[in-house]
């Protein structure tokens, strides 16, 4: 089984060293990933300016680019052979419910998928990386799962993994669960900077709104993997006969004015 290593973190960032020492007893694995922390890059891409490829010390390659970057540039040359399963993580800190939609460590895996291969992005529930050698014993088990039910090196897949910030016989079992939602983000944040400048900092995520039974907030609430298959399509299936009729409304020229 071959293994491709991603994150938003850097490179030099605990959860992937982690993922990559767990990982590596099972697999052959390589690490690509980006130099400096690109935490809420989603699925960026970066179209206007090279991308460079380094080696660091620890043998990990790390581009100056986005986590999209990183797993687009190893799978469209620089590995030069097709991994069986992309991994990306272990992050620091949740992303469940709408976080998905920011997540850098989301955004490498689901790189992976477009390119036609299964994906897991691993996520620690809390930050500081509390307990994190349980949460790399318990991603590599979910990837030996996996490949044990052929699952690995097959159709692709996308899922995305929170794990608890607990001893590892203390960590529950996968539940699989749909995403959660969070309130509003809390207010920017307003300071000056020392030229009198005014910023702005994005505020902290919003608390947990539908976080009900079957969501991934309460399953990490009570102890377990929380486990849930993502996709790609953004399509409303549901509404398209409301917005088709909707769609007969609306011109189709410069001769036919709105009712």
């Amino acid at each position: 089984m071959k293994i491709l290593i991603s994150n938003d973190d850097g490179y030099l960032a605990p959860g992937i060293i982690a993922l990559y020492e767990a990982l590596k007893e099972v697999a052959e694995v390589e690490v690509v990933a980006p130099e400096q922390n690109n935490s809420a890059k989603s699925n960026a891409l970066t179209l206007h300016s090279p991308l460079y490829v380094y080696q660091g010390e620890n043998g990990f390659r790390y581009i100056n680019g986005t986590p999209a970057d990183c797993v687009h540039v190893a799978l469209s040359g620089l590995l030069g052979y097709r991994p069986d399963l992309v991994v990306s993580g272990i992050n620091n800190g949740a992303n469940m419910g709408d976080d998905t939609i920011y997540s850098g460590t989301v955004g490498a895996a689901m790189e992976g998928f477009l390119f036609g291969i299964p994906a897991i992005a691993f996520s620690q529930v809390d930050r500081q990386w509390v307990e994190l050698a349980a949460a790399a014993r318990k991603a590599r088990d979910l990837v030996l799962q996996l490949a044990q039910q052929q699952l690995v090196g097959n159709k692709p897949w996308l899922l995305n993994v929170n794990i608890p910030n607990l001893p590892y016989e203390a960590i529950g079992p996968v539940q699989c669960c749909r995403l959660g939602r969070r309130h509003a983000a809390e207010a920017v944040i307003q300071q000056l900077s020392p030229r009198g400048d005014t910023m702005y900092w994005i505020g902290a995520a919003g608390p947990a709104m539908d976080d009900g039974e079957g969501t991934d907030f309460h399953a990490v609430r009570q102890g377990q993997i929380a486990l849930t298959p993502l996709k790609v399509d953004l399509t409303d299936h549901a509404g398209l006969d409301h917005w088709a009729q909707a769609a007969k409304l609306l011109p189709t020229g410069p001769d036919r004015p709105l009712a």
